[in-house]
């Protein structure tokens, strides 16, 4: 018999007040056009992946020191955001980028500091019994 979880993931993914963009620079640094007349590299526009509802949600404390460059380890963290996204949205990538664009909600969001916030995808979850992904975040801005 199998475990039939569509309820509890209707129920989940009805919470997620979020309006949330992941973007990929798909071509990292490789596609950027020269401007000769500055000699500045240019990106080019990411790939839009997903644009839904989401939530993001902070564990725990705030990481207390900042990361040094080149470090080996990342001790203690130097996040404590994750995203709460639906199943149907796409494998995420690390380096894949989030915005919270704005709320499903129609007072607005809880709290109103979260819109344009932009996170970098540290990896996201996969699992057997899973209702939504989990996607661990690294602050942007």
């Amino acid at each position: 018999m199998a475990l039939d979880l569509t309820g509890v993931q209707r129920v989940v993914e009805g919470i997620l007040d979020d309006q949330i963009l992941i973007t990929r620079d798909a071509g990292g640094r490789g596609d950027d056009v020269l401007d000769p007349n500055t000699g500045e590299l240019h990106p080019q526009p990411p790939i839009t992946l997903w644009t839904g509802a989401g939530a993001v949600v902070q564990l725990g404390q705030l990481a207390l020191t900042t990361p040094v460059d080149g470090a080996v380890a990342l001790l203690p963290p130097t996040t404590v955001y994750q995203a709460i996204i639906p199943l149907a949205a796409p494998a995420l990538l690390p380096d894949d980028e989030l915005t919270v664009t704005g709320s499903t909600r129609p007072g607005g969001p809880r709290d109103p500091l979260i819109t344009g916030r932009r996170f970098r995808v540290a990896d996201s979850s996969t699992g057997t019994f899973a209702v939504v992904r989990l996607v661990r975040l690294q602050v942007i801005s």
